[in-house]
């Protein structure tokens, strides 16, 4: 059969090695996936099948290390999640069968106890019973923070396929940003770095949950993925008829070739690769240093962290040879000095430094503060109705006052001028039109101080490149919100005092849970903001999937949504809004939310703050492309965004209100949910249009408070 496309150069600095312990894990992976039923008779594999994927080559190059017994283990995972996959497409993806595959997930977590005395069901098929065996085998070394995580991402890798059904019966194929997001769950590659820490050494819990080793993980992820989707795609989407492949979304979203497509998914692989290996080498250590990591805890990240490393690169030598993929003509392609042994595919140094060169250097050398000329607008597809709140005038009044006693508009940063300028109260009350006047003062004063604590960060701490301040800072802006009645701190300058009045204010009847949900919102905010004055101090323009990803963040998304569902009582359950659902409508909301403000905002960042985090110029940097084509892909991003957000409400809400069996009281919440981030859309874009902030007449009025020759009266503040 002739492929589709050119397989691409491929990035891979690491050399892969291969396990000695080969041949003993092939043998034992085929006697125990007999022994649980997946080959003659499963009407999935037969022996041939499990000979030709050779999951014993892909796990001894992915774990090199580790010794005989582990690796077998390793080896009857990944026998079994293959088995899984080729199994619920058999039965239920080719089907379309979604209501006998979600009762057929809904056991499986049955199986994954984090309490080994607690019992399980008599497995049903062969996927159950090979759970319940690994799971047995593999968690009693394992801490209970290791098995919850593992467990989590296993429940993920199951239960996403779900989503892949559901757009094989809708025949949708889903955007870019939606893509990578439900890959890393459906494709299992968080799954994998679980088994990562299993051969090499535990993370500490300390740090699991932090935005470093998270980064390890998801660029990993995306790197196993979107590497996966370029070998696979002939059988995926040719022969499957799969709508959830990277080479096909990109093919869809740009209206471009299939080889065109493959070689940007390749660009893309090659950006996740460089931020795995800048996050290691730079935000990685300084954790450890934060964090007070001992010497053993160090170097068990270490290890963790040259696992992930041993698995991309076994990966892709894995790819290389299995049957299962398409890669005729690879093998050699990747030896182009006639070099034959194994772990060599990385020696063709002329292709690695022509395909990554120039793009890693490239986001390092953005000249600021560019003549742009007056911000582009596209015709913004906005299908929801604006109304805004009777109380808007007097909340402009009330706030002004308010921002007055606070002290933010005496330290340098804000004047009268500028608060006018942004006008959050337009934003309010556009969010919130339905208000109290007391209400929409509250709202109109956090947006405020969000807002002010976004230029504050950039223009105090970023043009002298004080990190440490800004974490300082950072830190007791966290302890102005006490969680259990602690004694506020007394505040420093206008930001702390107007955040502990907010706190008080906000936080007054919610619960100590309420409390702590909320401050990490808000936490999440303001530490954001510290990773952009990171970025700024290296002149970095950051990946594009990590920018969408931040820039959520520091738009201050987490928060303003945390207030709405605050409000919703105890009506609904909390993994309603942990759903894949809820989770897809509030980043499609989000992120065309925050593009809206990159788009308005390009000439205000780019040429009179000399900014980097602007999603036009991520898109630019990355695509080597000019002003008016970056604003084309963002625009079009915009869009698809919020289809899928229209989407998830119309056809997704409804089966996640079955699938929870919902009382009606829980379902008019959610739907009042959903029109509360429709006005809150609206509203945004509202306010984008109407306000001075970003207009270029008021730009060049005000441009001496942008520039860091003007700034020096801040620079004592905090």
């Amino acid at each position: 059969m002739t492929q589709p496309f050119v397989l691409p150069h491929f990035y891979m600095p690491y050399p892969a090695r291969l396990n000695p312990h080969l041949d003993e894990a092939r043998a034992h992976s085929t006697v125990w996936a007999r022994e649980m039923g997946m080959l003659e008779g499963s009407g999935v594999w037969e022996q041939s099948d499990l000979d030709a994927h050779d999951y014993g080559l892909l796990c001894a190059y992915t774990h090199p290390d580790c010794d005989g017994p582990d690796l077998s283990l390793i080896t009857d995972w990944y026998v079994w999640v293959f088995f899984f996959d080729d199994h619920f497409l058999e039965v239920f993806k080719r089907s379309q069968d979604r209501d006998g595959g979600k009762a057929y997930l809904d056991r499986l977590p049955l199986f994954m106890p984090l309490d080994l005395s607690t019992p399980v069901p008599e497995p049903q098929n062969p996927v159950e019973a090979g759970l319940a065996d690994l799971w047995a085998r593999t968690v009693p070394s394992m801490s209970v923070d290791w098995r919850r995580r593992f467990s989590v991402a296993t429940e993920h890798l199951l239960n996403e396929s779900m989503w892949e059904l559901s757009n094989i019966n809708e025949g949708r194929i889903s955007n870019p940003v939606e893509y990578i997001e439900m890959r890393r769950k459906v494709g299992g590659a968080p799954w994998s770095a679980g088994l990562v820490e299993y051969a090499t050494a535990e993370v500490p819990a300390s740090v699991a949950e932090s935005r470093p080793l998270r980064v390890l993980m998801e660029t990993f992820s995306d790197g196993v993925h979107l590497r996966n989707d370029l070998f696979s795609y002939q059988r995926e989407v040719e022969d499957e008829g799969e709508l959830s492949n990277g080479v096909l979304v990109l093919e869809t979203f740009f209206g471009c070739t299939t080889q065109e497509a493959a070689d940007t998914v390749n660009d893309i692989l090659t950006s996740r690769l460089h931020q795995f290996e800048h996050t290691a080498l730079t935000e990685v250590p300084g954790l450890a240093l934060e964090k007070g990591l001992t010497p053993d805890q160090v170097a068990a990240v270490a290890a963790y962290t040259r696992g992930l490393q041993d698995w991309q690169s076994g990966g892709h030598e894995w790819h290389l040879r299995s049957s299962r993929y398409m890669n005729e003509g690879a093998l050699e392609e990747s030896r182009p000095f006639g070099v034959g042994a194994f772990g060599t595919s990385a020696t063709n140094i002329g292709a690695l430094l022509a395909s990554a060169g120039a793009e890693r250097l490239r986001a390092y050398t953005h000249v600021p503060y560019q003549q742009v000329g007056p911000s582009q607008l596209p015709d913004f597809y906005m299908p929801f109705r604006l109304t805004l709140s009777p109380h808007l005038d007097g909340a402009r009044y009330r706030l002004t006052d308010w921002m007055h006693s606070m002290g933010m508009l005496q330290e340098g940063v804000w004047d009268e001028d500028k608060l006018a300028a942004a006008d959050l109260p337009l934003c309010a009350a556009g969010i919130h039109p339905d208000a109290t006047a007391d209400a929409l003062d509250l709202s109109s004063a956090w947006l405020s101080w969000g807002t002010y604590g976004d230029d504050y960060y950039p223009l105090v701490f970023g043009h002298r490149r004080d990190l440490a301040a800004a974490r300082l800072c950072t830190e007791r802006l966290s302890a102005c919100m006490p969680i259990e009645g602690d004694a506020f701190p007394a505040p420093v300058n206008g930001m702390e005092r107007g955040l502990i009045d907010l706190w008080r204010r906000t936080t007054v009847e919610m619960t100590p849970d309420q409390r702590r949900t909320f401050r990490a919102a808000v936490d999440v905010m303001t530490e954001s903001w510290v990773w952009e004055l990171s970025n700024m101090t290296q002149n970095r323009i950051p990946d594009p999937i990590d920018y969408l990803e931040m820039r959520r963040a520091t738009f201050g998304s987490d928060l303003t949504m945390s207030l709405c569902r605050i409000g919703h009582g105890r009506t609904v359950p909390p993994e309603v809004y942990r759903s894949g659902p809820v989770q897809s409508l509030e980043k499609a909301a989000s992120d065309y939310a925050m593009l809206i403000n990159d788009v308005f905002s390009y000439q205000k960042e780019i040429q009179y703050e000399g900014e980097i985090h602007n999603g036009i110029l991520v898109v630019q940097n990355f695509f080597d492309c000019d002003y008016p084509t970056a604003l084309g892909i963002i625009h079009d991003l915009m869009t698809q965004r919020m289809q899928q957000f229209e989407h998830v409400a119309a056809h997704e809400f409804p089966v996640l209100y079955e699938d929870f069996k919902l009382t009606d009281e829980a379902r008019a919440i959610m739907d009042g949910y959903v029109d509360e981030l429709r006005n809150w859309l609206s509203g945004i874009l509202h306010w984008h249009q109407q306000v001075p902030r970003y207009k270029a007449d008021y730009l060049a009025r005000r441009s001496h408070g942008f520039l860091p020759d003007r700034s020096s009266s801040v620079l004592a503040v905090g």
